[in-house]
């Protein structure tokens, strides 16, 4: 529990005991000023702790969102102040240096209603009629002073975003009167309903899903029901749909769109939730991100069995379909990445950009185009109930493609516009998105020389030529001729030469999706030349698994605990290493072999990074965090 600490006992008639009891804080009073060292001290060391003026009045809904969001360190209103774990030190040397109790040289105050303190009134200060002497206007109250202290010191103070919620500390009765009808003037659990929506959103979920799905949100909050378990629910159903598509009948394509779109619905609900009740984690964020990618790509291979069952063969559309949008997320991850803290991040592109995003229609043409999350499934479930799947999934490459190569020229022309220089961060961040294995790493220490006196638009040149060359190879050549084998060899080379610098290139950020696009598109060409469905169905598992270890390291870095061990990307061969092996297997093994080879490296790396991520995910120590959700 979480320990809240009122500075002078509350004002006759005041809830705010009650309201902080209500958000799950013990509430601790100090009968005076000079005691709340003391009281700070009692609380235990890994507890969140909160000062709150005992004056204060305000919605209860401004004291949730400062006092218990679990991604800040500290987070202040006015006139209350939380620190967690990492910022309880600070918070503490603040009130010892300036706080409440003593003054800015530390000297001991007197702590009356009329002190330096903040005026928090107490029981031998309070005149006998119950009201509270005003405190001096000029002095802030006692936690904004704290609050502005730990600020000074170094650890950044969250302060949410209040819009029409209400939170001051009143200097004289006339205005709390005031204060007490500016909250009974908003309804903050309106508020609060409302800003659980994402302020982002494409079109169809803006409008035809978050009207009614933040009331289920509400519903799952008031019955003590987590965002996790929303999120689960959301991946049940979607397999359930994929079950129903899998039938390969009409009633279950029916089914399944209906399924697909509910699923859909608790998709954003559970992101609601966690906004509604501050029921943030990086364990959330990470279930969020990795199920909606397993609930679509699931859903592909339900269409592919449906459309077997009826005698169509769709493989390679499902696993295209699924390479596509992998390639288009991991576009989104590189590029965020690449200017996650650039500096001097102008461009003209950009400022085109903002000036669009000023005209109304523009905004929702322009995210419907992309084909964001809600727009995709909408159409994926529509189709499915009307037309086949082929129908289906070509529409959705069509549609898919047009998106990655509107988003990715206007990431480029930004990229070449713009003047940014990138931190070492954001280099380490794009070598880890590269997922180089042993191979790879060898080549880059070799050509590391070679590498240094290359243009600037070498790395994603490099990347590009070495990456449509093998896939080329693997498309255009006899199945099992020994072609692609050669040319795998080259694209190690140029896969070590691509990341033998530091990816702090204008252009650098492509490096990660082209190998993406590179090994994905090697599995794919090697699958369909091969002729036999049960390649295409082992190689779309292959890709899945691989799919799943890119992500989670996204989401690693995004949780700020960086890239997954060494060990993993080494044990799973890396990105150039298994392409080498996967052209070796189609040139040694023949058609069956290859098929088993590809069943068999699907399951040893599904099983090598599953094991792998849940054990990090359950037991790592990452700041809570909420993703808001990819744009495409």
């Amino acid at each position: 529990m979480s320990t809240a600490i009122l500075t002078g006992r509350p004002v006759p008639g005041s809830s705010l005991e009650d309201d902080l009891r209500g958000l799950g804080f013990d509430v601790r009073v100090a009968e005076d000023a000079s005691d709340v060292p003391a009281l700070l001290d009692a609380v235990p060391a890994g507890r969140r702790v909160a000062l709150v003026d005992s004056r204060f009045v305000g919605h209860v809904h401004a004291l949730r969102l400062a006092l218990t969001d679990p991604r800040f360190d500290a987070a202040a209103v006015p006139g209350a102040v939380t620190a967690q774990r990492a910022a309880r030190s600070a918070l503490e040397r603040a009130v010892r240096a300036g706080g409440p109790g003593t003054g800015q040289d530390g000297a001991e105050e007197t702590g009356g209603p009329g002190s330096a303190d903040g005026g928090a009134a107490t029981a031998s200060d309070a005149p006998s009629d119950g009201t509270v002497t005003a405190p001096d206007p000029e002095t802030p109250p006692a936690p904004d002073r704290a609050a502005a202290l730990v600020e000074t010191g170094g650890t950044p103070v969250h302060r949410p975003e209040l819009g029409p919620l209400v939170a001051v500390v009143p200097a004289d009765p006339q205005a709390r009167d005031e204060a007490r009808r500016a909250v009974a003037a908003v309804d903050d659990e309106d508020v609060r309903l409302r800003t659980a929506v994402k302020s982002r959103d494409g079109f169809f979920t803006t409008f035809a899903v978050s009207p009614y799905s933040r009331h289920v949100a509400r519903w799952a909050a008031r019955r003590g029901l987590t965002p996790n378990q929303v999120t689960t629910a959301s991946l049940i159903t979607a397999l359930i749909a994929a079950g129903c598509a899998a039938t390969g009948t009409r009633a279950g394509f029916v089914a399944a769109g209906a399924l697909l779109l509910f699923s859909f619905v608790l998709d954003c609900a559970d992101g609601q939730l966690a906004r509604y009740s501050l029921q943030y984690s990086t364990l959330g964020a990470w279930l969020d991100a990795t199920f909606d990618r397993a609930k679509e790509y699931a859903y592909y291979a339900g269409l592919a069995l449906g459309a077997a069952r009826g005698g169509d063969d769709v493989w390679a559309l499902a696993l295209g379909a699924m390479v596509l949008q992998t390639c288009r997320h991991v576009v989104d991850f590189s590029f965020t990445e690449a200017n996650h803290d650039a500096t001097a991040n102008t461009s003209p592109t950009a400022a085109l950009s903002d000036r669009l995003d000023s005209v109304g229609w523009t905004v929702w043409v322009r995210r419907m185009i992309v084909l964001p999350i809600g727009e995709r499934w909408a159409l994926i479930a529509v189709l499915t109930a009307v037309t086949t799947p082929r129908i289906t999934l070509v529409v959705l490459l069509v549609g898919c493609a047009f998106a990655a190569c509107y988003t990715t020229a206007g990431r480029v022309l930004r990229s070449l516009t713009r003047r940014a220089a990138r931190t070492e961060r954001a280099a380490r961040a794009l070598h880890d998105l590269t997922d180089t294995g042993p191979l790879g790493e060898a080549f880059a220490a070799v050509l590391g020389g070679v590498a240094r006196r290359l243009p600037a638009l070498a790395p994603p040149a490099v990347a590009l030529l070495g990456g449509a060359a093998v896939v080329a190879a693997a498309l255009l050549t006899d199945f099992g001729g020994w072609a692609p084998v050669t040319v795998a060899c080259l694209y190690v080379a140029t896969s070590g030469l691509a990341v033998a610098r530091p990816l702090t290139g204008a252009l650098d950020w492509l490096v990660p999706p082209l190998f993406r696009a590179a090994e994905y598109g090697t599995v794919l060409a090697l699958a369909a030349q091969s002729g036999s469905s049960g390649a295409l169905a082992a190689a779309f598992g292959l890709v899945a698994a691989v799919a799943y270890h890119h992500y989670d390291t996204v989401y690693r870095i995004r949780g700020g605990t960086g890239a997954p061990p060494t060990w993993l990307v080494r044990a799973v061969g890396g990105q150039e290493g298994r392409v080498l092996l996967v052209t070796f297997a189609a040139a040694l093994l023949g058609n069956t072999g290859f098929t088993a080879l590809l069943t068999v490296l699907a399951v040893a790396v599904a099983l090598v990074v599953l094991a792998e991520s849940i054990r990090f995910w359950v037991s790592s120590g990452a700041p809570a965090v909420h993703d808001e959700g990819e744009p495409a």
